[in-house]
């Protein structure tokens, strides 16, 4: 028997699943709830359900997580700082928002070199000035990343001069653009690298867990992750690479939703506790994001599957905004899972709310909790302190803040607490109401019924229990309704392209305007619908609830198959290693020096006069390349490349074909299902 174990940490919660690869079948599984504060924890408490005699056998450890694709749609992670080398400040001024929008001042710095775009004229800086303002700049910075101008080209001289710098002087994590993209863009690639500056510490945390929990079992299998493309690699890797994981646990669904269904089409929607992962299928393979992944505002180089990840999951906050009960983007704890947590502390708060008949429009129900301590107390303002000093002895509600830290709420200021992990609220949510209507009761019922009663007050209703089950379903209705509109607009961004990758207001009207009139059988005048011939796959613990409304709305099948709580998991150990290197090859024509060919490898620009010569420097450069790859991903032995060489040409008057560019790719793919 050989036994792979596949983890997945979401948001929300951690599942295990311990599979035999030789009778393709699952031996046992566990779930259990993520903590956030100490990883090890809901990570330990998932094998637990686990036979400790399988995990001492097992071969494989395999890791999906949404760890990273949450802090990029909750904009968090730690404060990270991009040095962009070949570009000057006015440019980025124009250019560096229309990118991602954390490429502001503060948090990039320009410095202009007049190297050329074929890698051949290589220019640097001046080191003795540009160093010393980097050391001063990135002072009160977590990480640093650059990127280069033309680095795809000449080999990065600027990311290298400035790694060593900063390994020698500073004592901070460098991260190198080059490393991680190879693309023309050099914002995007900035872009890129700033992110997964931002990410280090979170996927840090989350293989140090699972190192931990491993070694106490005294289980030595490799412990691989998946990346955003739906490959493996190691977990050492991961370290200096999170960006790759942004999507890896929507990866590791797709490769588990080729079990789970016999259609051509089919839609993978994997609702988790922060966010609902969106994938698509069509004429059996999966869709790939073809520029790069874009999550949460960040457009990026990372090649992957495509995902399309919007803020839905049964930890989603929802509260009254301008009157109307609201589903909002934000994640927060249930009430119901806090109440466990704290078992008298929250109902006793929530208890005395409902008794006090106050009416606001702050959310006097939510409540704080600390997280975690600040590594660096310096950094935060009175207040926030105040806030984080309070927290100390348990979560407070906010009813009480003013009365606990004098600041009222009109003047409190959480919003980079949250953002940065210290401080966390807890809250209605689609998980408390679907307590109240009795489909998951795992947790405690009580509280977020009461949190529905102080709901209820502040719409001047009476908290009968007709009116409860009438709030839940009006909860359970703004989640269908969010689940709809998004897949509606990705199935018409996959359907016409680039003409509706940006929905106009408009269109976005009718599209909520159908849902809402699903069921008006004698409507207006202008009667539409949207459907789809593609299978609808749920699969996260919540889906089967809000999924099969959506699924008759669109007229469409669904399906919600078995072990489908912990695809992710299972997902993970399909995957295996895929090393791709694309090494170019220019043809130059010089009205000096006549027609030559540049190389464009890892280690920079070379030129050669004859054709020939120039495919076999790339030919091997690629090779050579996607070994080392391959080996830094975590492969072992003897590796197999698979090597081509083509062409980019342009037809001609004449009715032929002109060659413009070439490349080599070589490929290494190492299978890890035993």
């Amino acid at each position: 028997m050989r036994i792979g174990i596949g983890i997945d940490t979401g948001g929300t919660y951690t599942d295990a699943v311990a599979y035999d690869f030789d009778t393709a079948t699952v031996l046992a599984k566990g779930k259990a709830l993520t903590t956030r504060e100490n990883l090890t924890i809901g990570i330990g408490e998932a094998l637990d359900n686990l036979p400790a005699e399988i995990i001492h056998e097992a071969e494989l450890i395999s890791l999906s997580t949404t760890l990273a694709t949450n802090a990029c749609v909750e904009n968090k992670g730690s404060r990270a700082k991009l040095v962009i080398y070949g570009l000057n400040e006015t440019y980025m001024d124009r250019l560096g928002n229309e990118v991602n929008n954390e490429l502001k001042t503060e948090n990039v710095r320009c410095f202009d070199t007049r190297g050329s775009a074929d890698g051949m004229i290589v220019d640097q800086p001046d080191w003795d000035i540009v160093l010393p303002e980097i050391k001063d700049w990135v002072s009160d910075a977590d990480a640093l990343a650059a990127a280069e101008l033309y680095s795809m080209n000449n080999g990065a001289p600027c990311e290298k001069r400035t790694r060593e710098f900063v390994q020698e002087e500073l004592e901070i994590p460098f991260v190198s653009a080059n490393d991680l993209s190879s693309q023309v863009n050099v914002l995007e690639r900035g872009a890129t690298a700033l992110l997964n500056a931002r990410l280090l510490p979170i996927v840090q945390e989350f293989v140090a867990a699972v190192l931990e929990d491993f070694s106490k079992r005294e289980c030595n299998a490799p412990i691989m992750i998946v990346r955003s493309d739906g490959s493996l690699m190691s977990a050492n890797l991961s370290l200096a690479r999170p960006v790759e994981t942004i999507l890896s646990g929507p990866a590791a669904s797709v490769l588990a939703g080729r079990n789970f269904t016999d259609t051509d089409d089919y839609i993978i929607i994997d609702m988790g506790g922060t966010t609902t992962d969106v994938s698509v299928v069509h004429n059996e393979q999966p869709v790939m994001a073809d520029e790069g992944i874009m999550i949460g505002g960040w457009q990026t180089h990372v090649k992957g599957v495509y995902v399309d990840t919007f803020a839905l999951g049964g930890d989603s906050n929802i509260r009254i905004v301008d009157d109307q009960l609201a589903l909002l983007q934000r994640r927060v704890m249930p009430l119901c899972v806090a109440a466990v947590r704290w078992p008298q502390a929250i109902k006793s708060m929530l208890s005395n709310l409902v008794l006090s008949k106050r009416r606001s429009h702050f959310p006097l129900h939510e409540f704080f909790y600390l997280v975690k301590e600040p590594a660096d107390r310096s950094r935060y303002n009175n207040d926030e302190l105040a806030l984080i000093d309070a927290l100390q002895d348990g979560p407070i509600i906010l009813d009480a803040i003013e009365e606990v830290i004098g600041v009222d709420l009109y003047n409190l200021s959480s919003e980079r607490l949250e953002q940065e992990g210290i401080v966390m609220r807890c809250g209605l949510t689609p998980t408390d109401f679907m307590h109240i209507k009795g489909e998951y009761t795992a947790y405690d019922t009580e509280a977020s019924m009461l949190a529905a009663r102080y709901i209820l007050n502040c719409f001047w209703m009476p908290a009968t229990t007709e009116n409860i089950q009438a709030l839940a379903d009006r909860a359970y209705e703004l989640v269908q309704g969010r689940m709809y509109e998004n897949l509606v607009r990705i199935i018409i961004a996959q359907q016409h392209g680039r003409k509706f990758a940006k929905l106009d207001p408009q269109t976005e009207y009718l599209i909520k305007n159908s849902w809402e009139t699903r069921n008006n059988d004698d409507a207006d005048l202008f009667r539409y619908k949207f459907d789809t011939k593609a299978t609808l796959v749920g699969i996260g613990a919540p889906t089967h609830i809000f999924l099969p409304e959506v699924a008759r709305a669109l007229g469409t099948d669904y399906a919600y198959p078995e072990h489908a709580e912990v695809a992710n998991a299972l997902g993970a150990l399909r995957a295996d290693i895929h090393a791709i290197v694309r090494v170019e090859v220019s043809k130059i024509i010089s009205w000096n020096a006549g027609m030559y060919y540049v190389v464009h490898a890892p280690s920079g620009a070379v030129r050669y006069d004859e054709l020939d010569d120039a495919l076999e420097a790339a030919k091997a450069a690629s090779i050579i390349a996607a070994q080392l790859e391959a080996r830094a991903r975590g492969a072992l032995g003897e590796l197999a490349v698979e090597t081509t060489v083509g062409a980019s040409s342009v037809s001609s008057k004449e009715g032929g074909s002109v060659a413009l560019s070439y490349a080599a790719e070589s490929i290494v793919t190492v299978r890890f299902d035993l």
